[in-house]
C-alpha cells in the first residue's frame, strides 16, 4: 500500500489529523491497534474544558483551552451539550483558593460570575448544604465517540483508507527517512507494508513506544484515571470543585448519566488498564463532600484511562505535569519524515492536528490552509447513535412497527444497528460486537448488556452478518469488556443484576467455558 501520509492511532487526535489533511487535499492511511477511540480519547470525562480548570497552574492551557472550545462549539455544535457549570467550595476547602478564582480566570479570558451559595442550592439541589462559595462559568460535556467517529467519516468519504486492528510492528528505515511501516492484523496475523511519504505517531500512550520502532526516544508518564457512570443524571450542569485539581472533583452530565472522577495513578506498564475498587471507594468519599448523593446513588459502571503525559524535568505528581501538547519532528533523531503528537486533551484535539498538519504539509509541499477551524464537522447517521438519549426520540418519531428495539435500556433500534454495520462495512470493517457497542449506546444502559447482548447476537446471526461459533466468541468478549467496568461497583443493585447476567451467560448458556476445552474463561 502506498500513500503520502500513514497516520498511526485512531483516537480523537489521529481522527482529526485524517480529517484536517483530507481537506487539504493529502491522501492519507489511519491504522489503529484497537477501533475508533481505543485509548486516552475514549475513556475521559466527556468534558469540553472552559479551561478553568488550569487557571492556576497553566495559565497558557488554560487559554488554549477557551479558544478551542470555541472554535469547537462552532464547528461540531451536534457533538456538545452546552449546558454551563458550577464551580463550588465546601466547608474545609481551602477559602484563598475560590478568593482567587475570579482573577485568575480573568487574566485567561474566562468568564467566572459568582453565585450567591443559596442561588447555587437551588440551581443544583443535590450540592451539599456546606457549599460557601460558587461561580458560574461556561462549561459543556461533549460526546468524544461521536466527534472521533464523525471527523474519520469525512475523511474516509474524501479518500482516506482506515485500517482498524492494525498494530505497527516494524519500520524500515534508511538513513533520514522512514520508507516503509509493517501493520499485523491483531485479530488475523497478517500483515501489510505501507510506503508513506510521512508517518506522523499519533498513538497517545503508546505514542513511546511506536517511536522506538522508528529508532526515536519519547519519554512519557502513565496516568490512570479512572471514572465512573451513574445510573441516572445527577445534576443539569458540569459541578467541579473550587480548588486545585484533585482526584473526584468533577461531575459532567453524559445525556442520561452523570460522569464522576477523576483519580490519577502512575502506571509502569500499558498492559492491563481497568478501574479498581479502592479507586472507586476513594472517589465517592471524596465527592461526597460536594455531592452528598455520590454516596448512596446507583452506579453502572466504572472506566479507566491512561492519560499519554511528556515527562517533565520535575514534577511532585502527576497532576502537576503540563497537560499541553507537544509535536517532535524528530530532526534531533535524524528523521525527515518521521512525527510525534502526543499529550494535550480531547478540547485541544482539533488544534494538535491543524499543527501536525501544518509540519506535514511543509515537508510535502502542501500550500493549502487548514480549514477544520471554520468549516463545520458534518454529521452522518451512523454516527449519530453515540449519542445519550437519541434512541427514544428517533423510534417514538419514526413509529415503525417493524423497528424492533434491540437495547431496551437505550432503546437502540433494529433501523440504528442496520446503519452502523453498513457505516462499519463501508470502511472495510467486520460489525462484531464490539465494534457495534463503540458506535451506539447498546449495552451501555443499566443493565450493561445483560439483555441486549443476546438480542442483538441474534440479529447478527439472522441478517447472516455473523455464522457458525463466531457470534458465540464476540458475545463473550462482549460480556468480558462489559464485566471489567461492573466489578468495581458491585454493591446493591448492581450486585444483584450480576448475578442474573452469570445466571444468564454462565449458568444457562455455559458462555464461560471455553467451546472445545470446557475450560474457564471468564475472569
Amino acid at each position: 500500500m502506498r500513500t503520502q501520509v500513514l497516520i498511526i492511532g485512531g483516537g480523537a487526535t489521529g481522527t482529526g489529523l485524517a480529517r484536517d489533511l483530507a481537506l487539504r487535499g493529502v491522501s492519507c492511511i489511519l491504522a489503529e491497534q484497537g477501533d475508533i477511540n481505543h485509548g486516552a480519547s475514549g475513556a475521559n470525562h466527556g468534558y469540553l474544558h472552559s479551561g478553568a480548570r488550569y487557571v492556576s497552574a497553566d495559565p497558557e492551557g488554560a487559554r488554549e483551552c477557551r479558544q478551542e472550545a470555541a472554535i469547537i462549539r462552532k464547528i461540531a455544535p451536534h457533538c456538545i451539550e452546552d449546558c454551563g457549570g458550577l464551580w463550588v467550595a465546601v466547608e474545609g476547602d481551602d477559602e484563598d483558593y475560590p478568593a482567587d478564582f475570579p482573577a485568575l480566570c480573568q487574566r485567561c479570558g474566562i468568564s467566572a460570575q459568582a453565585v450567591d451559595v443559596k442561588e447555587a442550592l437551588a440551581m443544583e439541589p443535590s450540592l451539599s448544604r456546606k457549599v460557601i462559595a460558587a461561580y458560574w462559568v461556561g462549561e459543556a460535556s461533549i460526546d468524544p465517540f461521536r466527534l472521533a467517529l464523525e471527523n474519520i467519516s469525512q475523511a474516509c468519504r474524501l479518500g482516506t483508507i482506515l485500517l482498524r486492528h492494525h498494530q505497527a510492528i516494524g519500520f524500515q528505515r534508511c538513513g533520514r527517512r522512514i520508507q516503509a511501516v509493517q501493520l499485523r492484523n491483531v485479530l488475523s496475523g497478517a500483515e501489510v507494508t505501507v510506503e508513506a511519504q510521512q508517518v506522523v505517531n499519533a498513538a497517545g500512550a503508546w505514542a513511546d513506544e511506536v517511536a522506538a520502532l522508528a529508532g526515536a526516544t519519547i519519554e512519557m508518564l502513565y496516568s490512570k484515571g479512572t471514572l465512573i457512570v451513574t445510573h441516572q443524571r445527577i445534576t443539569d450542569r458540569v459541578i467541579m470543585r473550587l480548588r486545585r485539581p484533585s482526584s473526584g472533583d468533577a461531575l459532567i452530565p453524559g445525556g442520561t448519566v452523570s460522569i464522576f472522577g477523576t483519580s490519577s495513578v502512575r502506571l509502569d506498564t500499558l498492559e492491563d488498564i481497568r478501574p479498581t475498587i479502592a479507586e472507586v471507594d476513594a472517589m465517592v468519599e471524596e465527592g461526597a463532600a460536594m455531592l452528598p448523593v455520590l454516596e448512596t446513588i446507583r452506579y453502572i459502571r466504572a472506566f479507566a484511562g491512561v492519560r499519554p503525559l511528556i515527562k517533565p524535568q520535575s514534577a511532585k505528581d502527576d497532576r502537576e505535569v503540563s497537560r499541553g501538547f507537544s509535536l517532535f519532528d524528530h530532526e534531533s533523531d535524524g528523521l525527515a519524515n518521521f512525527a510525534t503528537i502526543s499529550g494535550g486533551k480531547l478540547t485541544t484535539f482539533r488544534l494538535m492536528a491543524e499543527k501536525t498538519a501544518d509540519l506535514v504539509c511543509h515537508r510535502l509541499g502542501v500550500a493549502e490552509p487548514c480549514k477544520t477551524g471554520t468549516e463545520p464537522l458534518p454529521t452522518s447517521e451512523a454516527s449519530q447513535w453515540s449519542t445519550p438519549g437519541l434512541g427514544p426520540k428517533v423510534w417514538l418519531q419514526k413509529k415503525h412497527p417493524a423497528d424492533r428495539i434491540l437495547c431496551e435500556c437505550e432503546m437502540v433500534p433494529q433501523s440504528g444497528i442496520e446503519s452502523v454495520v453498513q457505516a462499519i462495512r463501508e470502511v472495510g470493517g467486520h460489525p462484531d460486537l464490539r465494534a457495534i457497542g463503540l458506535r451506539t449506546r447498546a449495552g451501555k444502559g443499566p443493565c450493561q448488556g445483560s439483555f441486549c447482548s443476546a438480542a442483538l447476537t441474534a440479529f447478527l446471526y439472522d441478517q447472516g452478518i455473523i455464522a457458525g461459533q463466531q457470534g458465540l466468541a464476540d458475545l463473550r468478549d462482549f460480556l468480558e469488556e462489559r464485566w471489567k467496568g461492573q466489578r468495581p461497583i458491585l454493591w446493591g443493585t448492581p450486585l444483584i443484576q450480576g448475578e442474573l447476567k452469570e445466571a444468564l451467560y454462565s449458568g444457562l448458556l455455559g458462555l464461560e467455558l471455553d467451546d472445545a476445552t470446557g475450560a474457564n474463561t471468564l475472569p
